[in-house]
Parts: C-alpha cells; structure tokens; sequence
C-alpha cells in the first residue's frame, strides 16, 4: 500500500511540474511578444526624434525673422496712427479722423 502512495504522489508532484512549465512557458511567449513590440515602439520613437531634431535650430531663425516682421508692423501701426489723428479739412467743415471717433454727421 505505501507504494501505491509513493507512486501516486510522484505522479502528482510530476503533474504540478509539468503544469508549471507550461505556465511559465505561456508566460515566456507573452513577454517576448512584449519586448518585440517595446522593440517597434522604441524603433518609432527614435525615427521620431531623428526627424524632428531639426525643428529646434529652424524655429531660431523663425522667430528671428517673426521679431523683424513685429517691429516694421509696429511702425507702420505707429505711422498710421499719427495720420489717423490729423485733421483734414474737408468742404463742409474740418473731420477728425481717428480710429476711436464716432462717424461725421451729414447735416
């Protein structure tokens, strides 16, 4: 009868074994299609980087030029304003033209 025993509980623990293994060779699969698809990911990401790398240094001269392009709007915005303010005399009488001025009445 102990033999019997002995037996059976080999064949269980050799049953756990193999269970086991199969799990862990299950779980081995799934953490390599993980690391390929890390290894895609990674690929992606630095294809990314390397095409975008040059955006930095071009985004200087963007600004630069944005800056000159600011400062001759302000003196055009700065001269239209002075015009804007003068007092031209018209045949019914003198206007004010001013950005803020309300309309000249036509009496």
């Amino acid at each position: 009868m102990n033999t019997i025993l002995i037996i059976v509980t080999l064949v269980e623990v050799l049953l756990l074994v193999v269970v086991l293994a199969g799990y862990l060779v299950a779980i081995a699969a799934t953490l390599r299609r993980i690391s390929s698809t890390l290894g895609l990911v990674t690929f992606g990401v630095r294809a990314i980087e390397s095409q975008t790398a040059p955006v930095g240094p071009g985004l200087n001269d963007v600004n630069a030029a944005l800056e000159q392009v600011a400062g001759a709007l302000q003196e055009v915005v700065g001269e239209a304003g002075e015009q804007a303010m003068t007092t031209h005399d018209g045949g019914a009488g003198s206007i004010t033209v001013a950005g803020d001025a309300p309309p000249p009445t036509g009496s």
